[in-house]
């Protein structure tokens, strides 16, 4: 097994393309644990310096800083394992919202093993106008600002073009798996199980044998 602690999935895909969703569905799965950037950012209280600072980028729809990214990260997870939500040796970890800059995967690098990464792909300008659209919705259904206003959604397109798109290329194409997201959240599902399915069996026979 990689002397790297933590063994994960990584879902990839534009803003609104359904990493979320996957990952929640995901983590019902014994042996995968979901983890959202997001959600760690947002659960940061809104008066402290952090969570300022964080407020800051995501309310202009930008990428929060690597570093600060990086090691909120870290806290969280530590966080997990030792409140015995994730098990390192057992579970492998749905990354949902990290990497999303070349920088990040070289910051997460000594520590995290990506496997798998499920590339939740749009093809066609449609499709990415269906995002938007999900967006939006999702901005009324949560009440979330940073999803609200629809220029503040196109540059968050433009960020992941410029600056997380490139992160595919730092993963051998052996282990990126395109899968169409549109659909029913259970259709996507089972495309996504399909490929992550073989990930899982030969991780926890690499633990077994790591372990006897």
């Amino acid at each position: 097994m990689s002397e790297r602690t933590i063994q994960a999935v990584l879902l990839f895909g534009a803003p609104g393309v359904g990493k979320g969703t996957q990952g929640k569905a995901l983590g019902c799965v014994p042996g995968f644990v979901h983890f959202s950037m997001g959600d760690a950012f947002r659960s940061l209280s809104p008066t402290s310096v952090l969570g300022r600072k964080v407020a800051e980028y995501t309310t202009r729809g930008e990428l929060v800083p690597d570093e600060t990214t990086v090691q909120l990260f870290h806290s969280r997870v530590n966080e997990l394992d030792s409140e015995g939500c994730y098990r390192p040796r057992r579970d492998l970890l749905v990354l949902d919202g990290v990497p999303r800059s070349v920088r990040q995967v070289e910051l997460l690098n000594d520590r995290v093993d990506v496997l798998c990464v499920v590339h939740l792909a749009v093809a066609s300008d449609e499709a990415e106008r269906e995002l938007i659209g999900r967006l939006r919705k999702r901005a009324l259904d949560q009440n979330r600002a940073d999803d609200a206003r629809e220029d503040v959604i196109r540059r968050r397109f433009e960020v992941y073009r410029a600056e997380t798109a490139p992160v595919l290329e730092k993963f051998a194409p052996a282990v990126v798996h395109t899968i169409d997201p549109l659909g029913t959240p259970a259709e996507v599902l089972t495309r996504v199980l399909t490929a992550v399915a073989p990930v899982q069996r030969a991780a926890m026979d690499r633990w077994a044998t790591s372990a006897a």
